[in-house]
């Protein structure tokens, strides 16, 4: 068997589990009687609005906006889509939300607001509340980026600063509510994905100023001042959500578990480590090399060929002025760990496409990664060091491209012992 081939389609299996064009039609609910408005954001937003154009019922009255990452567009009849700027916002998503609160606050309680959220909607969805302004957004999302806090922790200062994220949709919406969501987040809670437009938040201001503190931030005044006057988000229990349903449609647990059936028809034995994997990206490589390494030396109770598959968001503390994401980071901390091992290959990707900000998804090592390295004078822990993973598997043409793929539940990680 061909271990690369084995890895990619894996990946690919993973993908499509999490596909909209497939998913998003059997969550459809019946017309209103009044109007449908549609609203996104995020990297799926797109092909979501067009699997809701493309089995709407003719005859019901269907309109919106939705708003993705600049090269995810596709073309829709009734529903505008709008491209922007991911990971930090820009000026074309700030007008997009604009108009997504303008038309929502003009719904009627005969109307239904039909919600389409992906991962990527916290920076796409960028509305701030005054006196901060898009450029201090702008400034704080970049440190918040690269100071290793978890997206939990990120989006709980965004919603604070934000005129329609952390339920604040909801609670300038007088129609009923069904957000579809697919969850690139650790445990599905959806006040975390897109930073919760439709959900109660449970964070305060005061939980965001310690995630400032925490991380020592060079936070802009207009921030702290929204922060400390105590402009707070709807609760849990609030009345404004007793007509909102948010309903998670695709998670990483489901991509897991296609990629584990993939598996298995290849005759691996597989073991899903879990579906919510957080912390540093190179000490979580660290922890499952362990593991590998115990499997080769002790097979007594799982054997090989084996597949360890997880799912989640790691992060990574950057410290270095080069170029990567968190996939290629635990690769590369990956491969210096297990030193060469045997019959070990692995891929992690992003199941949007793209790993941190690169054209990547992700990419892949085999047990002479290293030794490839070397022989083209490349020191792998130097690289580490500089967080420059990226240029590391572009130079071994180790690389996963895939581009856009539409859709997103997280990370995917698959190591396999042959």
């Amino acid at each position: 068997m061909n271990p690369r081939k084995l890895l990619l389609e894996s990946f690919t299996a993973a993908v499509k589990a999490a596909d909209p064009v497939h998913i998003v039609p059997h969550h459809l609910p019946k017309p209103p009687v009044g109007r449908t408005l549609v609203i996104g954001a995020g990297k799926a937003a797109a092909v979501m609005a067009q699997a809701v154009e493309n089995h709407w019922p003719h005859d019901a009255p269907l309109a919106g906006l939705v708003v993705t990452r600049y090269g995810h567009a596709l073309p829709t009849q009734k529903i505008q889509v709008i491209e922007a700027g991911h990971p930090i916002p820009d000026g074309r998503g700030m007008q997009a939300a604009k108009a997504i609160l303008t038309a929502t606050r003009q719904l009627t309680a005969d109307d239904l607001l039909l919600c389409l959220f992906s991962g990527g909607g916290s920076s796409l969805l960028a509305l701030p509340l005054p006196p901060a302004s898009l450029r201090d957004l702008q400034v704080l999302t970049r440190q918040l980026l690269r100071c290793g806090a978890s997206i939990q922790e990120i989006n709980a200062v965004r919603k604070h600063l934000s005129a329609i994220q952390g339920g604040r949709l909801a609670a300038a919406c007088r129609a009923p509510i069904l957000a579809l969501i697919i969850s690139d987040v650790t445990g599905d809670d959806a006040t975390h994905i897109a930073s919760g437009p439709c959900t109660p938040d449970p964070t305060t201001c005061a939980d965001a100023l310690d995630v400032l503190d925490r991380y020592r931030l060079n936070t802009p005044s207009p921030v702290l001042r929204i922060l400390r006057e105590n402009h707070e988000t709807p609760k849990p229990g609030a009345f404004v959500f007793c007509k909102v349903e948010n309903r998670i449609i695709a998670n990483s647990h489901r991509s897991l578990v296609a990629a584990a059936d993939y598996f298995q028809t290849h005759t691996l034995n597989v073991q899903i480590l879990g579906d919510t994997v957080t912390g540093e990206a190179r000490e979580i490589a660290k922890s499952q090399a362990a593991l590998t390494q115990e499997i080769h030396r002790y097979p007594h109770t799982l054997r090989a060929p084996i597949a360890l598959l997880s799912g989640g968001e790691t992060t990574v503390t950057v410290r270095g002025n080069g170029k990567g994401g968190r996939n290629t980071e635990f690769l590369l901390s990956l491969a210096i760990a297990l030193d060469g091992q045997r019959d070990t290959y692995a891929v992690a990707c992003d199941t949007d496409g793209i790993d941190g900000s690169e054209d990547n998804a992700g990419a892949i090592i085999t047990p002479d990664s290293l030794v490839r390295a070397r022989q083209q004078g490349m020191h792998a822990p130097h690289y580490l060091a500089r967080n420059d993973t990226y240029t590391f598997f572009k130079q071994l043409s180790d690389l996963v491209i895939t581009g856009a793929t539409h859709t997103n539940v997280n990370d995917y990680r698959a190591i396999i012992m042959l």
